[in-house]
């Protein structure tokens, strides 16, 4: 006699018969009718335990903790008609933290899955329940859409900011690296079989920082498992990019804080550097489009105080023109981390304001770097050098010499930095990515993804790379802000991409900056976006060009 569990299985895999009936492999899915999740059978999901051997990397299995049905009608819910599970992937050792992670299974299934990245150190859950990273505010959620969406933690649980403490562990180093990433996949293909009698015919991955990050690892470490994948300003090589970023904090502290640049300083470069930059793209918009025009148009030494002393905060000391000098060229920390030898210069005088979330920070020296309030550059950097190079809590970073930590940070690098993982048989395979960085970035400068991907160019050549990578760099985007707040259906252009062999092409970001009712065409680096429109035709991405001067 069949169990109501056996039943529902039954019923589940009717569904999927019917469902699937003349579906093809590479086929257009968005004509197919939607796979059905009966309500029932989600609670059915709750207890449900998946053996280590579904688990692609060492662990101990994983194990579905919560299944709850979430009604459309439900006060605050916009995703329609779902299932949402939460669960854990067990450590290896007892003593290394669980990976939480949420599966979102809409009742109407569009057999494709996106997972989302994380942020900053990762430690808290990234639900999947939102909008992706840099989504366009007038599209409906990837979940609404049909699709199931899933996301992770990153191994650990932290407190907001940069707390390396889980660095630790090496357990949780490894999913915070790379691992993560596949183990959610693994656990979340394992719920969504159990569920609709099946696997994704798609799977994509979108995120940005250290979601772009490990949006790269997907594509280049778990090729097999992903189809495509959206990359913002990815963090790709986090050790190299947190010691750059203790490199600017350390020129900010030198001297006895005399290199500090306070907020008021910080925006009267920025005023005097918009005031030289703006108009260079044909239009003054607040957006500094022509970078390459605006490095030659603005000296910060015109900024000089009398006699090169602090006066106030209508000019820049000596001291902390010396501090700009470090800050805005290349940092050499005189090793190799994953086949990189330096870390590619700030954006400070190329539109990136260092005001809000990312600014230099408040105080003139350093305390814990957990505390939030120093710079912010300085905090990644020393919390990188504190947990996980040294893994040392009392370790001073201001005297942290890489020179002297060679197999250390090569063993690092092994793990927290994709830099020198090659992309072939993701492209092998079809798969497509879509990357993008702001020339305003404040917190990861945009020249390091420039980098990466001219490191693609010499690998592949420009046809072959275009035909499974385009990169963008977004004039007055920042990390996930700025004057121009840029949100665009990146899931929409990768899957025609992936699904229907449509390149992207003709793609338009909109600012999302309230009150702002502009868009703009998104060029392939290194083309730029000039105004050649009519007067009082500015706000209309049609009114630009993309050009390369």
């Amino acid at each position: 006699m069949n169990t109501p569990r056996n039943c529902l299985q039954f019923i589940g895999r009717l569904l999927f018969i019917a469902g699937s009936v003349g579906l093809a492999l590479g086929a257009d899915l968005q004509n197919q009718a939607p796979t059905g999740l009966p309500a029932e059978a989600c609670a059915s999901l709750a207890g449900f335990s998946i053996p280590g051997a579904e688990i692609g990397l060492p662990s101990s299995g994983a194990l579905v903790q919560t299944a709850v049905s979430m009604a459309a009608a439900e006060k605050g819910n916009v995703n329609g008609d779902f299932c949402k599970v939460t669960g854990i992937v067990k450590p290896r050792h007892a003593s290394s933290p669980n990976l939480e992670f949420e599966v979102n299974l809409p009742a109407a299934w569009n057999r494709r899955a996106l997972q989302m990245g994380g942020g900053g150190y990762d430690g808290s859950l990234v639900t999947a329940l939102t909008a992706y990273s840099n989504q366009a505010p007038t599209s409906e959620t990837p979940l609404k859409q049909g699709y199931v969406t899933l996301g992770s933690d990153g191994g650990h649980q932290g407190k907001p900011g940069f707390d390396g403490t889980f660095g630790m562990d090496d357990e949780a180093l490894l999913n915070y690296g790379k691992e993560s990433v596949k183990k959610t996949h693994d656990a979340a293909v394992a719920v969504i079989r159990k569920a609709y009698g099946r696997r994704p015919d798609r799977f994509y991955f979108i995120g940005g920082s250290q979601g772009g990050h490990e949006a790269l690892d997907a594509a280049a470490r778990y090729p097999r498992d992903y189809d495509g994948v959206v990359a913002h300003y990815p963090a790709y090589n986090v050790t190299l990019l947190h010691l750059g970023s203790l490199n600017v904090g350390k020129a900010l502290y030198a001297d006895g804080g005399a290199g500090w640049i306070n907020p008021q300083k910080t925006k009267l470069i920025g005023n005097e550097l918009y005031a030289k930059c703006d108009a260079l793209d044909g239009v003054k918009d607040g957006i500094i489009s022509n970078v390459a025009g605006c490095n030659t148009a603005f000296d910060v030494s015109t900024l000089r105080c009398p006699d090169g002393t602090d006066t106030g905060d209508t000019c820049l000391s000596d001291a902390q023109l010396r501090a700009i000098k470090t800050i805005t060229a290349s940092y050499r920390p005189g090793v190799s981390i994953a086949k990189m030898d330096h870390f590619p210069k700030w954006a400070l005088l190329e539109g990136a304001q260092f005001q809000g979330p990312s600014n230099f920070g408040q105080l003139r020296q350093p305390a814990d770097p957990l505390s939030g309030k120093e710079a912010l550059l300085y905090s990644a950097g020393a919390a990188t050098v504190k947990f996980i190079i040294t893994r040392d809590s009392q370790y001073d970073p201001m005297k942290f010499d890489p020179t002297q930590w060679r197999p250390r940070i090569a063993t690092v690098a092994s793990i927290m930095d994709v830099t020198d993982v090659r992309l072939d048989k993701f492209r092998a395979k079809g798969g497509k990515i879509i990357m993008t960085h702001g020339t305003a970035d404040d917190f990861i400068t945009p020249h390091n993804s420039i980098e990466y991907y001219q490191r693609q160019l010499a690998q592949f050549g420009q046809e072959r790379l275009n035909g499974f990578l385009r990169f963008y760099q977004i004039p007055g985007f920042g990390h996930g802000f700025g004057p121009f707040n840029a949100k665009f259906d990146s899931l929409v252009a990768l899957q025609n991409w992936v699904e229907k062999g449509q390149a992207p092409s003709g793609l338009t970001a909109m600012d999302a900056n309230q009150g702002a009712n502009r868009t703009r065409p998104l060029c392939e680096w290194p083309k730029w976006p000039k105004f050649t429109g009519a007067p009082g035709t500015e706000n209309s991405a049609a009114s630009f060009t993309c050009v390369r001067e």
